[in-house]
């Protein structure tokens, strides 16, 4: 049975249960490059969608924390492959697919942004060139593109991503949960 949308999101946290209450569906991927990209692959699988709904948390020291930042291009943060003469977020031998990969905007409303996925919780200033990081969006865009599925991926800024961006995400969880819930409820 296939559908339009599917929504993914990384943690049970990043919902706090609102998405659920309001009898949405919800497919989280647990944290990292390799839960999303298997989940994202999954979903797409079971559920046929023609586009993938990322909605989650990020941090940031370019955007105000509190604010929704639509995703337009992913970037691998810790793919570094440079002793080997890559450029630092360059996969090598992946001919199929860039270094960046591209969405296309979907709300126009929202400010657009680079972010720099990798499976560390950033604290400091990643070395490619981005304005928010996660642990799980390249991953998910790139099974995304593979499969030709579309992806739309929104980020509520959490933290700056400096030395208190783990005690800033878990205090704003619960109003990044209701900003995202009334965006969500914009699509549908």
């Amino acid at each position: 049975m296939s559908q339009e949308f599917a929504l993914m999101m990384a943690l049970p946290n990043e919902s706090k249960g609102l998405f659920e209450q309001a009898g949405i569906e919800v497919h989280y991927s647990g944290i990292g490059k390799v839960n999303a990209a298997f989940k994202a692959f999954e979903v797409i699988q079971k559920t046929g969608c023609k586009v993938l709904l990322n909605l989650g948390t990020a941090g940031s020291s370019h955007f105000d924390a509190h604010a929704l930042v639509e995703v337009t291009q992913f970037v691998q943060r810790d793919m570094d492959v440079s002793p080997l003469g890559f450029a630092v977020g360059v996969t090598p031998m992946d001919d199929d697919h860039p270094a960046e990969i591209r969405l296309d905007s979907y709300f126009q409303h929202l400010p657009q942004g680079i972010c720099g996925t990798g499976d560390s919780f950033e604290i400091g200033q990643p070395k490619v060139p981005c304005n928010l990081v996660d642990m799980e969006g390249y991953a998910i865009a790139k099974v995304c593109k593979k499969l030709g599925v579309r992806l739309v991926s929104v980020k509520y800024i959490t933290d700056g991503a400096n030395e208190t961006a783990h005690l800033d995400w878990e205090e704003n969880l619960l109003l990044g949960a209701r900003k995202l819930l009334e965006l969500y409820q914009m699509v549908k």
